[in-house]
């Protein structure tokens, strides 16, 4: 089986790197009991990228390899260490690459040196637990898990970006043409269809340098599948202008210049958008006897057509400079009616499924109650669902949002089933609203009430602070310990820090805590059971 050296399509499947878990970790350190969350975010993951090098003329790298990953983001780490971010893949592609999904559907169109298009985006890392922490969640024993990269099936078509392109029969001379007027070295023989894969070749006139294609032929009947078929127009509908190269010492029955021209002209209309390109005739092989005769007969007609003709020869290069020249002149006018582009970076950004302005949306389905959205989609895959804690804060974050409201107002009922994000893998909730504002309720889902100021060791010290303001004179912070110990102090405060300092209870050690509590000697006011 032969190997190609020239592909100009490809389907190619690209895979962004997922973004790196977040961590759920707690500083530990001699002397500093619960010393807070320390868990690092993770990194996010590389993007596939695909950027113009004009050194790359084909296509050929991804026909043979045609799945490309990007590396993923790392996972985040204690002692507030982020993850690092995964490496962007930089895919080489030819100038005049059309970027399209696998329905047609035109995503981009890469020309120029350095122009970029993120085809696939790295998803986000996620959040650990020291960036989760707040006022009333200072302790969070969860983390946000690292978003998925994008992953889609793109279609790579290269348009080659020539300023002149050569159309006409096989054999008519047209890469015999370009090797004359350049320093191109096609293949050249004297059959039909030599010419399998377009060449350029790059032609001075004067100041002017330009480029120039050369298509593989035309024949009647291209647009129904004879021959090359259409294949190769695509790389002409950047040009500026076409030359119809045409053979006036063909020996083919039926074979005329005329005849030829409105051939090729029909099939350049049957494949569309190439109407109002400016027109040349080049009538090759004036070398030939009779071919010089031919082309003396039908010049006439061929200028009162609005055309402009040239008599040319490739073989004794008869003719060329005045058909270069005549096209260096359409390419500069082209030129100065098109300005200069500078590189251009494209992102491609989904429409949000919600459509703009709106979060989300709620729609009954028979599956039950779809929601869909951004937000709630990415705090989906965000959550890891192992974790009750991290459930509880996804609730609490489509709470705020106003999901539930939403879910409410609809006419969802406890027990009704909600699905959030796409339907291929939508993840399914049992509907189950929050309690209202006052109801008995010990905390909010998914807080962590480790660190909150109602413990009994807590308010033991502001009841010392309190009474130390008002203290006798003499009396020190002990002293004042002692004394609210002997007024009675709820001694389930003082069985609560010893229950967590895991000690056995004496029926006198509430007592004795107290009396063994001397808070001036450690410079501050610290309890018995900090320890």
């Amino acid at each position: 089986m032969a190997v190609p050296t020239f592909v100009d399509r490809v389907t190619l499947r690209v895979s962004a790197g997922n973004g790196g878990n977040g961590v759920a970790s707690v500083h530990r350190e001699k002397f500093k009991p619960l010393g807070g969350p320390d868990g690092g975010n993770g990194g996010r993951g590389g993007s596939v990228i695909l950027r113009v090098d004009p050194d790359v003329t084909t296509l050929i790298d991804y026909h043979h390899s045609s799945h490309r990953k990007a590396e993923h983001g790392r996972q985040g780490a204690g002692a507030h260490r982020n993850g690092g971010h995964g490496e962007d893949l930089v895919l080489a592609v030819p100038d005049g690459t059309v970027v399209s999904t696998a329905d047609g559907t035109v995503l981009g169109d890469l020309v120029g040196p350095g122009s970029e298009m993120i085809v696939a985006e790295g998803g986000r890392g996620g959040l650990g637990n020291a960036a989760l922490a707040s006022a009333k969640r200072k302790a969070p024993g969860f983390a946000l898990l690292g978003e998925p990269g994008e992953e889609r099936d793109i279609v790579l078509e290269l348009k080659v970006v020539a300023d002149v392109g050569l159309v006409g029969f096989p054999s008519a001379g047209k890469s015999s043409l370009i090797a004359a007027l350049s320093r191109a070295r096609p293949k050249i023989a004297d059959y039909p269809f030599t010419t399998l894969v377009p060449n350029l070749g790059v032609v001075s006139a004067g100041d002017v340098t330009f480029t120039v294609a050369d298509v593989p032929g035309l024949i009647e009947g291209a647009s129904e599948g004879r021959g090359l078929g259409h294949d190769f127009l695509r790389h002409v509908e950047r040009c500026a202008a076409l030359v119809h190269v045409i053979d006036t010492a063909t020996m083919e029955p039926g074979r005329e210049p005329i005849a030829d021209l409105d051939v090729i002209e029909n099939e350049l209309a049957r494949y569309g958008g190439l109407e109002d390109r400016p027109r040349l005739v080049a009538l090759n092989k004036i070398d030939v006897p009779d071919g010089q005769e031919i082309a003396d007969m039908v010049v006439a007609d061929l200028r009162e057509r609005g055309l402009r003709v040239f008599p040319v020869s490739a073989a004794s290069r008869a003719g060329l400079r005045e058909l270069s020249f005549a096209m260096a002149e359409i390419v500069s006018a082209a030129r100065a009616e098109r300005p200069a582009a500078p590189p251009t970076r494209i992102v491609i950004r989904p429409q949000a499924a919600t459509g703009s302005g709106e979060e989300f949306t709620v729609k009954e389905t028979a599956e039950g109650w779809r929601v869909r959205g951004e937000k709630p989609e990415r705090w989906v895959r965000q959550t890891d669902f192992s974790n009750d804690e991290a459930v509880g804060f996804l609730a609490d974050r489509l709470n705020r949002l106003g999901v539930e409201d939403a879910l409410v107002k609809a006419g969802a009922v406890e027990g009704d089933a909600v699905l959030i994000g796409h339907p291929d893998n939508a993840v399914v909730f049992d509907f189950k609203p929050g309690l209202d504002a006052g109801g008995e309720i010990l905390g909010r889902r998914g807080e962590d009430n480790r660190f909150e100021e109602s413990r009994p060791a807590a308010r033991r010290r502001r009841a010392i602070d309190e009474a130390f303001t008002e203290r006798a004179p003499g009396e020190t912070r002990a002293d004042v310990a002692r004394r609210l110990a002997e007024e009675g102090v709820p001694a389930d405060m003082i069985e609560q820090v010893a229950r967590d300092r895991g000690e056995e209870l004496a029926e006198d050690w509430w007592q004795a805590g107290w009396d063994d509590y001397d808070p001036d000697a450690r410079g501050g006011a610290a309890d018995p059971d900090d320890d």
